[in-house]
C-alpha cells in the first residue's frame, strides 16, 4: 500500500476496516465438500476487546496460548524460537491416520507443525539437535507441538533445525510437512556453511522421521509455499522473490508418483510456468480473465549453481513472473495461489493489493479469480493477503500482512468479509503503536479449532468457539 493511500485511509478512519475484492468468490472454494454443503454464513459479529490485551475475538470465541517465544520447549531442546510462520495440523497416531481421522497410539491427539522464519539475526534461533540439523550455522527450522483433548500441550520439540528463513510450505497427502526456505544464500555467504533455498520434509511419527537433507530436485530458490495434486503427486511451488525479476510459479514432476515419506528424494523434473503473451501477472485486472494453452518450461539449472532460476535463460519467449507469490493450496481439481501485492514503484509491471489465481491442470488454463483492495473503495481496504486457508464453513481465512492494525479476516462464499481476530500485543510505543502480523492460519482436523501465529512477539494461539460447519 502506498504511503499516500495509507494517509488517506488514516484520515478517513477506514484503516483496517476490512477487505474489498472483486471476482468470483465461490470459484475459490470449488470442489471442497464444505463449500458445496454450507452457505458460508456472514461472520460472527464484532470483535470484543480482550481484557488481557492479546487477541480480540467475536463473542463466544476463546483462545488459549499454546506457546510463546522464549519459553522453554517441553523437550528441553532450548527456548521456543522466534518468528513462527507457516503451520499445519495433522491427526495424531500412526502414519496415514490423518486420512481416516485418528486412531492408533495417539488417538485424540493433534500434531501442529510450525515454521520459524529465522534469519541469521534471529533473536531466538531453533536449537541444533543431533540427527535433525542440516546446517549448524543456520537459525531457522520447525518445531512440533502434540496436543491432547482441549488443546492441552502434551509435547513440544524441534522438528528440524539448521535451515533458514522457513516461511511457508504445505502438507503432503501421506501426512508429512514440506517446509520451504525463503532464501538463496550459498555456503560461505552470511556465515552459512551449506547452500540454502531448498524444501525439506518434516515428519513427526516414529515411521515418519525427519531426514535433514534438502529435496534438491525441487529447486533452489526463494520458496514460499507448495500444494500437491493428490491424484498424480505433482507439486506446485510459489517463489517470493524480493526484487526484480520477481518470482515464478513452478511444478515438480516426481519420478515416484505413489507418494510416501522419502518419495520426493527419488528426483524428478522442475518446470516453470509460461503464460503465452503475459510476462507479468500483475497487469491483469479483470477477475474471470482466463489464459489458455499454458506452457511449462524445464528449468535449465534447478540448483541455481551460478544463476538464480528466475534470472536463467528460458528461451526467446521468456517466462512469466509475478511479485510476492505466497499462499498455495489444492482445491477440487485445481491449484490456487496468491500474489500478495504488486507495486510498479518496486519494479512490477502493474499494481494491485492482492490476487488469487487458479490453475486447472486438466484444461491447462489459468484464471484470475479474486482481486483484493480496489483503490476506489476506501471503506473496505484490502492490504497484502498472505497466508490463507479454507475455513470449516466453506469460506477462507486470510492473514493480512501490512501496516497498522493486524487482522485475520474471514471471507465467505457469498463475498461477505468479516473480522475474525485482531492482534493486541503492541510492539511499538504508546504514542506510535504497532502490531505483529498474523501467519500460519490453519484448522484442526476436526475443524473445531483455528490455530494461528502472531509473528512478533512469537505467539501460537488455539481459537475455539461456535464455528459453523
Amino acid at each position: 500500500m502506498s504511503t499516500t493511500r495509507r494517509e488517506i485511509l488514516a484520515r478517513s478512519g477506514a484503516l483496517g476496516a476490512g477487505i474489498a475484492f472483486a471476482g468470483s468468490i465461490p470459484e475459490v472454494f470449488a470442489g471442497t465438500a464444505h463449500a458445496q454443503q454450507t452457505g458460508g454464513g456472514s461472520g460472527y459479529g464484532p470483535l470484543v476487546p480482550d481484557p488481557d490485551g492479546l487477541l480480540d475475538l467475536p463473542k463466544g470465541f476463546h483462545y488459549e496460548v499454546l506457546s510463546r517465544e522464549g519459553d522453554e520447549l517441553r523437550s528441553g531442546e532450548g527456548p521456543v524460537p522466534s518468528n513462527p510462520d507457516g503451520m499445519a495440523a495433522f491427526v495424531g497416531g500412526q502414519p496415514h491416520d490423518h486420512l481416516r481421522n485418528g486412531g492408533g497410539h495417539g488417538r485424540g491427539s493433534v500434531w501442529l507443525v510450525r515454521n520459524h522464519e529465522n534469519r541469521m539475526d534471529a533473536e531466538v534461533p531453533v536449537t541444533t539437535v543431533e540427527g535433525l540439523t542440516y546446517d549448524p550455522a543456520a537459525k531457522g527450522g520447525c518445531t512440533l507441538l502434540e496436543l491432547g483433548p482441549n488443546n492441552k500441550v502434551r509435547a513440544e520439540r524441534v522438528g528440524i533445525a539448521g535451515t533458514s528463513t522457513n516461511c511457508a510450505g504445505g502438507p503432503t497427502p501421506w501426512g508429512t510437512w514440506l517446509t520451504c526456505e525463503e532464501t538463496e544464500f550459498k555456503a560461505g555467504e552470511e556465515g552459512y556453511t551449506k547452500d540454502h533455498g531448498f524444501i525439506f520434509e518434516v515428519g513427526f511419527h516414529d515411521a515418519h522421521r525427519t531426514e535433514p537433507e534438502p529435496l534438491t530436485a525441487m529447486g533452489r530458490f526463494q520458496h514460499e509455499a507448495i500444494a500437491i495434486d493428490p491424484e498424480n503427486g505433482v507439486v506446485y511451488e510459489t517463489e517470493d522473490a524480493f526484487e526484480k525479476p520477481f518470482g515464478l510459479f513452478y511444478r515438480f514432476l516426481p519420478n515416484r508418483t505413489r507418494g510416501g515419506l522419502g518419495s520426493l528424494r527419488a528426483g524428478g523434473a522442475l518446470e516453470a510456468m509460461r503464460v503465452p503473451g503475459l510476462p507479468d501477472l500483475s497487469v491483469v485486472k479483470e477477475p474471470g480473465k482466463t489464459f489458455h494453452g499454458i506452457e511449462w518450461v524445464e528449468v535449465p539449472d534447478p540448483l541455481a549453481k551460478q544463476t538464480p532460476i528466475r534470472h536463467q535463460d528460458f528461451g526467446k519467449k521468456g517466462i512469466t513472473h509475478a511479485q510476492k507469490l505466497e499462499g498455495c493450496y489444492w482445491g477440487g481439481r485445481c491449484v490456487y495461489f496468491v500474489s500478495s501485492y504488486a507495486k510498479s514503484e518496486e519494479g512490477s509491471a502493474g499494481d494491485h493489493y492482492g490476487q488469487i489465481w487458479r490453475y486447472d491442470p486438466d484444461g491447462n488454463h489459468l484464471t484470475l479469480v479474486v482481486v483484493f483492495g480496489p483503490d476506489s473503495d476506501l471503506d473496505m481496504p484490502g492490504e497484502e493477503p498472505d497466508n490463507i486457508c479454507l475455513a470449516p464453513s466453506g469460506g477462507l481465512m486470510v492473514c493480512e500482512d501490512g501496516e497498522g492494525a493486524q487482522h485475520v479476516y474471514g471471507l465467505t462464499r457469498h463475498g461477505k468479509v468479516y473480522p475474525m481476530a485482531r492482534g493486541r500485543q503492541n510492539i511499538g510505543t504508546p504514542e506510535e503503536p504497532a502490531w505483529g502480523e498474523f501467519a500460519g492460519v490453519t484448522f484442526s482436523p476436526d475443524n473445531r479449532t483455528m490455530f494461528v501465529n502472531c509473528y512478533t512477539p512469537g505467539t501460537t494461539f488455539a481459537i475455539t468457539g461456535p464455528w459453523r460447519h
